[in-house]
């Protein structure tokens, strides 16, 4: 009876973040140390009725309305932030960020450096290792600062990744990597174009590099974390996997992108990772789904009419971010993916 209670006292709690506007600001973190400077973008609840603006609108993708700088609606609010995958930026997961705002959270996703789409660096220069720790110094950015987004809520936080950004949260969660594991048999144990995206990633080009993937970069104040596609996997050990004790959901394209197609393919995912960490993850707290007609970046925002051609004609090969299984439609696969990882929060952080 207490928990109904307090399950119907939540649902009155963020009933009027529903009916409210989606706020956005960007801030940037200063470098310290060895870490270095790393933009943010949050979206958070409001109660503006200042016009709205399309964000992240572009010839070849829809943009998402929201209303800049806008006062933020008191909190405490549940907290998720968001991680792209590689090469992209906090404009690939806006559409589901909008959809968070909507059920009261603030969301808030960082462009990672040297892995984001204006800051690309070199196999041999990229630290993956530091991605998890992105994720962290946002959570502290935000919780030093309540008046950026009106309160957060410390015990309710979770974590969001696509492709790259997948394997991102599940190191949050304590997933544990072993590069000497891909690479000592990369080609007979996995296939050559995962080979090619491990080295395209610069994972364990050295002893350094692998030690420091190997180490524990999870955050205990993570209490969810879901998997969109992600990749690469199969490296995270069956242990550590094993031994993750939060709720993860773990959602894979349908059908794998066809490495022969375009170049892009060379850095996608296939839904063997996400099967291979939803194996060796707790069946009582994992949730495993392929999204019928989603490729790997259906996950992405919505692509306009024609915006294929626009994008193939400016980058060949690039047009591949546009597309989805055969007769599948986007903003379809959107509303479904949307309406499962909601579902999924508010369940797996209910009774935090």
């Amino acid at each position: 009876m207490q928990r109904l209670v307090f399950l119907l006292s939540l649902a009155l709690l963020l009933a009027p973040a529903a009916h409210a506007g989606t706020g956005f600001r960007e801030i940037t973190l200063a470098g310290k140390n060895s870490d270095s400077p790393i933009h943010i973008s949050i979206w958070y609840p409001t109660a503006s009725d200042a016009a709205p603006v399309l964000l992240g609108e572009t010839p070849a993708f829809i943009g998402q309305p929201v209303i800049r700088d806008a006062a933020p609606m008191t909190g405490p609010h549940p907290l998720v932030v968001l991680s792209h995958g590689y090469g992209g930026s906090w404009r690939n997961l806006a559409w589901l960020a909008a959809d968070l705002v909507d059920a009261g959270y603030v969301v808030a996703a960082p462009d990672h450096p040297g892995t984001t789409t204006f800051d690309m660096r070199k196999p041999d220069a990229v630290e993956l290792w530091k991605r998890p720790g992105d994720l962290s110094r946002v959570i502290d950015a935000l919780l030093g600062n309540p008046d950026l987004t009106g309160g957060v809520a410390s015990g309710r936080i979770a974590a969001i990744g696509h492709s790259l950004g997948g394997w991102t949260v599940v190191e949050l969660a304590g997933g544990r990597f072993d590069a000497a594991r891909v690479t000592r048999n990369c080609a007979a144990e996995f296939s050559p174009i995962y080979c090619k995206i491990f080295e395209a990633l610069g994972g364990g080009r050295d002893a350094a590099s692998s030690a420091a993937l190997a180490a524990d970069l999870s955050d205990t104040r993570i209490r969810a974390v879901v998997a969109l596609d992600l990749g690469p996997g199969r490296g995270l050990t069956p242990e550590s996997l094993a031994a993750i004790h939060i709720p993860v959901m773990v959602l894979g394209a349908q059908a794998d992108v066809d490495a022969d197609t375009a170049t892009k393919a060379d850095i996608a995912a296939t839904n063997k990772d996400s099967g291979y960490i939803a194996r060796y993850l707790p069946p009582a707290t994992t949730t495993y789904s392929l999204i019928p007609g989603s490729l790997h970046f259906s996950f992405m925002q919505t692509c306009k009419p024609g915006a294929a051609e626009l994008i193939e004609k400016e980058a060949p090969g690039e047009s591949i971010v546009c597309r989805d299984g055969a007769g599948a439609d986007r903003a379809a696969i959107h509303r479904q993916v949307s309406g499962m990882v909601t579902d999924f929060l508010g369940t797996a952080l209910a009774d935090q």
